[in-house]
């Protein structure tokens, strides 16, 4: 990446810490052995694995023995999803809501279709929030899972998963809490939060790309996916990725320490989206008045498309995402942004801004007037 890019995708992906490559390396080089082996190099290889076990258990508050490692996010949902669908059980309704990850919402929908599950989905409001009453109402005695995120990826808004899984308990179910967007942006403690599942994904907290880990907590069981030698409480047979575990455990570790700093996110994403609303009439920005992750702001250029936006912003050195996606020649609302009923002068220009702990006041300034500079030469359409 060119020094003078300024990047604001981190909730797509972040780079890799400089510490974290570092506790990599030795791994790669040095401590290469399988970490199930029982001579010195296998041995130093367990280590490593089981050290990041405690620091990822630490940073999601459970215990280290119910942190089973994955290769990512999306891993984890289906092992959670997957494992007690084919765990037979006598219930068949899953609970979720309109805002989740594809990895969660398209796997239920592939499990309905194919007759194995009921779904029921809870509604969210215009800005973003649940609709707690939706959710009492649809979870029920048949129900055996509730999955919901911790923080939405677009708009940062953070949901009550502590409400949602007193509602799955009281009836009986579980609760999966994808916790993907919020691990290292906020403090997570699984057993406040009553989740008897957690995911979460390295790359989004500056660990490498392809590890990741879930909460099972204890005494519950789960069908693998695959077979093989028994790795990970038998959840996830395979050799381990010592030195992306090595990564991920540094790099939970960091996270946990740099919460008790995040504020400073927190002020430079509000200085973004106050010089933003102070330049332009024509933007609005979405979960704003929900309780939210401080390093994302969702912004609607009225009359713009997202894509133009995001490609003049690429021109110009800044790197964000856009809230709409093409699909066969139509541009259309993300799932997201049709959930919260936005108008699609709203939803068609929806931008994700989303910044990290290494985001600088000279960066937001910068990015502010390259937005700035690439919205005014745009023309507008009519919607």
């Amino acid at each position: 990446m060119p020094l003078d890019t300024i990047y604001l995708d981190n909730n797509a992906t972040t780079r890799v810490a400089d510490e974290v490559i570092a506790a990599m390396t030795p791994y790669y080089r040095e401590h290469y052995g399988n970490a199930h082996a029982i001579h010195a190099l296998g041995r130093r290889a367990h280590d490593a694995v089981e050290d990041a076990r405690a620091s990822v258990a630490k940073l999601i508050g459970c215990d280290p023995g119910e942190v089973v490692f994955t290769s990512c996010g999306t891993e984890g949902n289906a092992l959670t999803i997957r494992g007690l669908v084919d765990a037979k059980p006598q219930r068949r309704r899953v609970v979720t809501t309109a805002v989740e990850h594809p990895s969660v919402m398209a796997l239920l929908r592939a499990i309905e279709a194919a007759g194995e599950i009921e779904l029921a989905v809870a509604p969210v409001g215009s800005d973003g929030e649940l609709d707690l009453d939706a959710m009492r109402d649809l979870v029920d005695a048949r129900t055996f899972l509730v999955s919901v995120m911790l923080a939405q990826n677009e708009t940062g808004v953070i949901l009550p998963v502590a409400d949602v899984a007193k509602i799955a308990h009281d009836a009986g179910a579980l609760l999966h809490a994808d916790a993907v967007q919020a691990a290292a942006k906020i403090p997570i403690d699984a057993r406040a939060l009553g989740a008897d599942f957690v995911t979460i994904s390295g790359h989004k907290f500056h660990a490498p790309k392809g590890v990741g880990a879930l909460m099972v907590r204890r005494g519950l069981k789960l069908t693998p996916l695959w077979y093989g030698g028994g790795q990970e409480l038998g959840l996830r047979s395979g050799t381990e990725p010592v030195p992306s575990l090595a990564g991920l455990g540094v790099a939970a570790e960091m996270g946990r320490r740099a919460l008790a700093d995040y504020g400073r996110v927190t002020a430079l994403r509000d200085r973004l989206e106050t010089f933003l609303r102070d330049a332009s009439p024509d933007i609005s920005f979405n979960g704003a008045t929900q309780p939210r992750l401080g390093n994302t702001a969702n912004v609607s250029f009225h009359g713009l498309m997202a894509d133009t936006v995001v490609r003049a912003l690429d021109e110009a050195g800044v790197c964000v995402s856009a809230g709409a996606a093409c699909h066969s020649g139509r541009v259309e609302p993300t799932a997201v942004m049709k959930a919260m009923n936005k108008p699609p002068e709203a939803a068609l220009g929806a931008v994700r801004f989303s910044l990290s702990r290494y985001t600088t006041e000279a960066e937001i300034d910068r990015a502010v007037g390259a937005v700035l500079d690439a919205v005014s030469g745009k023309a507008r359409i009519s919607l």
